[in-house]
């Protein structure tokens, strides 16, 4: 912010020095201290009530904005449902149709028509 170099911090410092004197200077550059503080905390509030202000802004416009998109999907959803005659629209991954289910064990009477063992009288049921 103040561009002051090495070479007029040396100036001041002797001025204060002569015109304060050397023995009020500690005092003195205390007090300026706790001004310089002050303003400083003044500025960082202001600023900070400035950046809130700005992001509740920006904020209120995105709302704004997702508004207005949704408002948008919502119309053309509705169009395109009017469209198809009332049927629902899809909007995930199409649903893949119920394959025939496959039966891993045999059926219950393919036991049966196994021919018996030779030499036994044992009738299956």
């Amino acid at each position: 912010m103040f561009d002051i170099g090495i070479g007029e911090l040396l100036v001041i410092l002797i001025v204060a020095v002569v015109v304060i004197g050397p023995k009020d200077l500690p005092l003195a550059m205390r007090t300026a201290g706790r001004w310089i503080g002050k303003m400083r905390r003044v500025s960082a509030h202001f600023r900070s009530g400035i950046d809130t202000m700005v992001r509740e802004a920006e904020l209120e416009e995105m709302e704004k904005k997702w508004k207005a998109q949704n408002e948008e999907i919502m119309r053309r959803s509705a169009a395109l449902t009017e469209a198809e005659g009332g049927a629902a629209v899809m909007t995930g991954p199409p649903v893949a149709a119920d394959p025939a289910p496959t039966d891993p064990e045999p059926p219950a009477d393919a036991a049966s028509d196994k021919p018996a063992p030779k030499g036994s009288d044992h009738v299956q049921g």
